[in-house]
This record gives structure tokens, C-alpha cells and sequence, in this order.
């Protein structure tokens, strides 16, 4: 998630807005005789609405007054009741009134009241700069990214090089799912802002989504150090490099980020969970628990940490299942081999074929043959500790037929569904499920 709440805020409540009105003049402007003088025009506006507090032209001269001077509370209290005059009062230019009401407000940090001024001066003048770009990063701070990337393109087009605009447009685009369409409008403001951090990250972000993953890795790697965008920036350069497997440089990462003094809760924890998961990878199961024990203490439902720390305490203590469900292709093969060549007791076995599908099974045909029988047998061995179901089964009975194998044998570290059980019981397909699994792992050397 972007972590530009806040810089929103800030942007938006510090950019001052001068505008220049076309069209109906306000009454306070048509008065050819307009007093200068603070004291004067108090006392004149004070003294008209003592009289008619409805009085349009004194309340314009106070609201001129107020805003002129920057008292904010004052100026919004006042064209707030001009508002209420614009439907009697035709000579009162709604737009203007309404636009200074929403900046009075946004400067005194009151954006819903902000977000209604600028609705009904958009009513008044759907091209206005100024109520586009207001009115689109008002829509961004609600999370209504739809809404507000159609405003910022309009404000955009009327000043192609205002930065806060271009920003705030990238952006909307990206939380839209649009990184691509986003990229060009942050690389002109970083082109502009070199240093601007908030934009850098939401570019890595977008390179990140893109699956430009040596790009992103850059970015991110700029930005770890950062006390502000650093942990963040960790988090997803460590997932970086877990997408093109690069795990001990995902553990750097992580551990970058860890070392942090403030971090957010919700990236505190993804830290921790992420680092795990990479050195449940490198079977550093220790490590691994500690970490979810970690996690567990603080959020015991935080994603499937209670689960894993099961399954990772059973394989710490079980070396064999360890090798069988997360150690690399090339020893999980090498142990399930020493499974087939002790299967069946007492008996000779050349192994003919080796196919391992990705990372999610590995298939064993084997030529067997006892003092009484001789078969060609495959072996397939799951790598799960979840329900394996009747799909998983009739695409190996497939495969026995193709290969012309006499029977088969299906291991997993999980359960068969009662689906997957049904499918084998009149063909000749033997399951191994986790506790007959858990038996041969025991005595396998």
C-alpha cells in the first residue's frame, strides 16, 4: 500500500490557491468606492449585517477580508453562509464562493466539508484547474482511485507541467491497476524531483506490478536504508527476489528491513513471515519458528502462521520429511529413490524413468522383481501436506497406462479425499498417506 496519506494531506492543505474569476463579478468587487482600511471594513460590514445579516455585499466583504488574511475558520464561516444566498441572490458568482468555502476548509483540515465545495463548484465550471486537482486528490485520500484519475487528467491537460497533479495522477493509476499507463507521469516528476522518495517507491511499485523485476530491485535497493520508505522497501525487494529465486538475497532483504527502529505493525509482521517462509527455504527451520513464534505472539491468526508452525516443528524433527517437502528437486529425488529401492522387502529394482513435474511431484517407474514376481511398477510422490483429490489420481492412473506399468504406488505427506480413495478402489493404485508416509521416512537412511 502507498504510505502517502499523510504527504497528501500536506500537499494539498499547502498549496495555495489564487484564483482568478472570469465571468459574474462579486458584488464586493463592483463597488466602486471599496473601503482599504481592516477597522473600516469591519465596521461598515458589521454594521450593514447588523441591520440585514443576510446582507450579501457586507458578507463578501468579510469573506474577502478573512480569507485575504488567511484566517481560515473565519473565511469558511462566512462564504458558507454566502452558499446558502447563491439560490436568492443572482448576482453572487456560486463559483467563486463556492471554491473559496472548500479552500477555507481544506486549510482547516475539514475535507468532507472541502469535498462538498468543490462538487457544487464543479457544478459551476467542470475545466477549473484549480477544483479538478483539489477535488482529485480529495477522491485519492477516500480510496475512490476511479473517480479520481478522470479529475486529475482534467487538471492535468489545463497545466501539463504542475508535479503535485502529474503525481497525484500516477498515483490514482497505479491503484487503478493501470501501472503501466502510470509510469510516464511519476518518471516526469522524478525527472523534476530527483529526491522526491514518495515518487521513487510508487515507480518501484509499478515496476514491481509490471514484472520488470531488475528494475525494481534497483528501486527498492535505493530505498531500504530509507527511515521512512526503508522497511517497505525491503518487504518487496526480498519478494523480488524470491519471484526470480534468488533466496539468500531475499533473506538480506528482509533483514535489512528488520533492522529498522519504526516500523508499521502490518509491515512488521509480512517482514517477519516473509523472512520465514525464505529460510523455511534454505531448510533453516530454527530460524523459520522463531520468526513465526514471533508472529504468533503478537497476531495468532496472522495469515497461516498457527498452521505452519505445526508443520515446521513436525519436519524440524523429521529429517526425512523435511528433504520430502521442502528441500530442492535434486534431494527430494534422491530420497524418493531410496524409497523405491526399499518399498518392497527383499526385492531387485532398476529404476528406468525419472520425471518430476515443477516442484509439486516427482513420477518413479521402476522394474521390480521378487523371488515370485516380476512388474513394472510406478511410483508417485506428492509433495503436500494438504488433500490430494481424484484429479491428482486419475492423471497418474494416465500415466501407468501409458507407460504400461503393472500397478502404482501414490505417496503424500497429506490425506486422499474420499473422492481419490473411491477412484483407486477397483484399479490397481496403492495409497501412502501421511502416516504410512511418516513410517517409511522413519527407517529410511
Amino acid at each position: 500500500m502507498l504510505p502517502l496519506l499523510a504527504a497528501a494531506l500536506v500537499a494539498i492543505v499547502g498549496i495555495a490557491v489564487i484564483s482568478v474569476i472570469a465571468g459574474k463579478k462579486s458584488v464586493s468587487e463592483k463597488k466602486s468606492k471599496k473601503p482599504k482600511d481592516r477597522n473600516a471594513i469591519l465596521k461598515e460590514a458589521n454594521k450593514r449585517l447588523a441591520q440585514n445579516p443576510k446582507d450579501s455585499e457586507a458578507l463578501l466583504m468579510l469573506g474577502e477580508l478573512y480569507y485575504n488574511e488567511e484566517s481560515w475558520d473565519k473565511a469558511m464561516h462566512t462564504y458558507g453562509l454566502l452558499m446558502d444566498l447563491c439560490g436568492v441572490d443572482m448576482n453572487l458568482n456560486e463559483y467563486e464562493i463556492s471554491l473559496r468555502y472548500a479552500i477555507s476548509a481544506l486549510k482547516m483540515g475539514k475535507f468532507e466539508e472541502a469535498y462538498k465545495g468543490f462538487l457544487l463548484a464543479r457544478t459551476k465550471d467542470m475545466e477549473s484547474f484549480e477544483v479538478n486537482f483539489h477535488l482529485g486528490v480529495l477522491e485519492f485520500l477516500r480510496k475512490s482511485y476511479e473517480k479520481a484519475v478522470p479529475l486529475l487528467k482534467h487538471a492535468a491537460a489545463k497545466q501539463p507541467d504542475h508535479l503535485e497533479t502529474l503525481k497525484y495522477l500516477g498515483y490514482a493509476l497505479y491503484k487503478t491497476g493501470k501501472a503501466k499507463e502510470a509510469l510516464p507521469y511519476l518518471r516526469r516528476v522524478f525527472e523534476q524531483q530527483p529526491d522526491d522518495k514518495e515518487t521513487i517507491y510508487a515507480m518501484g511499485q509499478c515496476f514491481y506490478e509490471l514484472g520488470a523485476n531488475d528494475q525494481a530491485i534497483r528501486v527498492f535497493t535505493h530505498l531500504r536504508p530509507d527511515p521512512t520508505y526503508g522497511p517497505q522497501a525491503a518487504l518487496l525487494c526480498g519478494m523480488t527476489h524470491l519471484r526470480i529465486r534468488q533466496v539468500d538475497r531475499a533473506i538480506m532483504d528482509f533483514e535489512i528491513g528488520l533492522k529498522h527502529k519504526e516500523i508499521k505493525g502490518e509491515v512488521l509482521l509480512e517482514l517477519k513471515y516473509r523472512l520465514a517462509s525464505a529460510y523455511a527455504q534454505k531448510q533453516e527451520l530454527g530460524k523459520a519458528l522463531n520468526l513465526l513464534m514471533e508472529i504468533y505472539g503478537v497476531q495468532p491468526a496472522y495469515r497461516d502462521v498457527e498452521a505452519l508452525i505445526l508443520k515446521f516443528r513436525e519436519l524440524n524433527s523429521n529429517k526425512n520429511l523435511q528433504t520430502y517437502l521442502i528441500a530442492p528437486p535434486a534431494d527430494f529425488v534422491t530420497l524418493c529413490r531410496k524409497i523405491v529401492a526399499s518399498f518392497i522387502p527383499q526385492a531387485q529394482v532398476k529404476i528406468l524413468n525419472i520425471a518430476v513435474q515443477k516442484n509439486e511431484y516427482a513420477d518413479i517407474l521402476a522394474e521390480v522383481e521378487t523371488a515370485k514376481w516380476q512388474d513394472l511398477i510406478m511410483y508417485r510422490f506428492i509433495r503436500t501436506t494438504g488433500p490430494v483429490g481424484e484429479l491428482m489420481l486419475r492423471d497418474f492412473h494416465a500415466r501407468i497406462k501409458e507407460a504400461k506399468a503393472g500397478r502404482g504406488y501414490c505417496f503424500s505427506a497429506g490425506e486422499f479425499s474420499e473422492e481419490a480413495r473411491k477412484f483407486v478402489e477397483a484399479r490397481l493404485i496403492d495409497l501412502v498417506d501421511k502416516e504410512g508416509l511418516n513410517k517409511i521416512l522413519m527407517t529410511t537412511n
